[in-house]
């Protein structure tokens, strides 16, 4: 009993001594983590006691996480510090949520530097410090550090520290003292009242507004006139649409200027689409935010979990990627059938939900959908200048791959003919991507007026509930509805598209009411299913 009560006065007396040096035996570092597209609070909790040196790192970390043991203990006795020889157990705190990446490199440091005297940081508190670190004690770059800086600051956090890569990302967020750095020494001195590092800030006003230049433009684009008018109404009401026609005709050109009418990008919207790409890894850099609406056009032999997201931890896909802008999926029918399935229901939502044993993880995915297609396996079927050469059966087993439902997703459809010779020679410059994007942007100022107090941001996302109060049709126009409803034998679906679509012509028009002109033109873009799907 006597060696006993011994050594625990040798352990208090030894306390005490390590207080007097200014050790702490715990500590704790703010940082961050990813989950989904959202970013969340992670306290990084050291604690050292004698015993076998070592680093054991618990809270549910995956394998990048537990390598940082030895990325730390490098970064630490090459920037002139001293490892601590000590049992060390590192804890990440909530301890229910999977941790992976590396940028726990940075605070996890930071709190053995605390722990071990050697780092002296009062406000620590008000600090998160997110980092991956080099052997020589440098930091690298990491993904999804705008979604961990805005959970940073929701938190009450104050300040963060970035590697000086992704600085200029996290300075987006309003309120957010943000500092970043090179490498480990600089943190340390930061920190310990040293050397102050420079604080990060980003005029957005000024890069926001920079004007954009599109390489691709409509005016360079000839004849399709039909075509262009299609491409406008779905850019002014953020419609899905397929283009239908023989090689060479001209689809992949239009579908590639979609982008340069696109309406502009508002902030919130900016800031949504930065988030996705931060966290696949996809910001350019020295970019702050995206100014642009993106515009993805995945190959064909795509998964469908690259299309729509997944993996152990889920990321992004393509649909994702494409959120408030634009997936464009060329040769339509060579994809997989499972993969376009695969984008039936996150169009319809507007999001898509992955299931995993750590949780349900939701990425947004509200994009125009644009694709193309040849008519059939040569590409001329219906075709005037060339003859088809494939039989009826293939021509069906080569439309087929489009289902039904699929198809009733686009809520236009047009035909892209071959270009006439005299069009080609014509010396008439056709009208430009600014001139179309000005009458778009008034179409989308009329809309987002009109629903100003309601989630709806375009027409194409109009709720069938919401069809009745927006889009109230006149006798005129019902009859007119009906009768072609009931001869090319639409579904409900593709009734009320038409009427979104007309709904958008009418805006273009800047027509408070649906007249039955707009009802008309709405038809035109429903009638190419009938003509290639069942007529052959």
């Amino acid at each position: 009993m006597e060696i006993f009560f011994n050594v625990c006065y040798y352990i208090m007396i030894y306390n005490v001594y390590l207080q007097k040096r200014g050790e702490q035996m715990i500590s704790k570092v703010n940082s961050c983590a990813i989950s989904g597209i959202d970013g969340y609070i992670v306290t990084v909790e050291v604690d050292m006691s004698n015993g076998i040196p070592s680093m054991d790192i618990v809270g549910l970390p995956d394998t990048a996480v537990k390598e940082s043991k030895e990325r730390v203990k490098a970064a630490v006795k090459n920037c002139e510090f001293s490892y601590p020889q000590k049992k060390i157990i590192v804890n990440l705190a909530p301890a229910h949520t999977k941790k992976e990446g590396a940028y726990f490199d940075l605070p996890i440091t930071a709190a053995i530097l605390i722990s071990s005297g050697q780092l002296t940081a009062d406000d620590i508190d008000d600090y998160a410090l997110i980092g991956e670190l080099s052997l020589d004690g440098s930091l690298r770059s990491v993904n999804g550090v705008l979604p961990m800086a805005l959970a940073a600051k929701e938190h009450g956090v104050n300040n963060i520290i970035v590697p000086s890569d992704n600085a200029f990302e996290a300075a987006v967020v309003d309120g957010l003292n943000v500092y970043g750095a090179k490498n480990l020494t600089e943190v340390a001195r930061h920190l310990s009242d040293g050397e102050k590092l420079e604080k990060v800030t980003v005029n957005l006003d000024e890069f926001f507004n920079e004007q954009i230049d599109y390489i691709d433009d409509f005016a360079d684009v000839k004849g399709q006139a039909a075509a262009k008018r299609a491409l406008e109404v779905a850019a002014a009401g953020g419609h899905n649409l397929i283009m239908i026609g023989a090689p060479g005709s001209g689809k992949t050109m239009l579908a590639k200027r979609l982008v340069s009418i696109l309406p502009s990008i508002t902030f919130s919207e900016a800031l949504e689409v930065t988030k996705i790409y931060s966290i696949a890894g996809k910001l350019p850099p020295n970019t702050p935010i995206m100014k642009s609406r993106p515009f993805r056009s995945p190959h064909h032999t795509i998964s469908p979990q690259a299309i729509t997201g997944g993996g152990a931890v889920p990321k992004p896909g393509e649909i994702s990627l494409a959120h408030r802008g634009v997936l464009f999926l060329d040769e339509f029918p060579e994809f997989r059938k499972e993969t376009i399935d695969s984008l039936r229901q996150p169009l319809e939502d507007g999001y898509f939900t992955v299931g995993r044993v750590a949780g349900s993880f939701t990425f947004p995915s509200e994009t125009m959908l644009i694709a193309s297609m040849n008519p059939c396996k040569c590409g001329y079927y219906g075709d005037t200048s060339r003859k088809c050469t494939c039989l009826p059966g293939q021509i069906q087993k080569y439309l087929s791959k489009i289902s039904g439902p699929m198809l009733d997703r686009f809520d236009i459809h047009v035909e892209v003919p071959t270009v006439k010779y005299s069009e080609l020679e014509s010396s008439e410059k056709a009208e430009s991507s600014a001139v179309i994007r000005e009458r778009v942007n008034r179409a989308r100022s009329i809309q987002l007026e009109r629903y100003k107090n309601e989630k709806i941001f375009s027409n194409a996302t109009l709720s069938a509930a919401s069809l009745d109060v927006y889009c109230p049709l006149d006798e005129n126009c019902k009859t007119l509805l009906r009768n072609v409803f009931e001869k090319l034998g639409l579904s409900a679906r593709a009734h009320s598209r038409i009427i979104k679509v007309a709904r958008t012509i009418a805006d273009l028009d800047a027509s408070e009411n649906i007249k039955p002109n707009h009802i008309a033109e709405a038809i035109r873009y429903r009638s190419l299913d009938k003509k290639f799907w069942f007529n052959n």
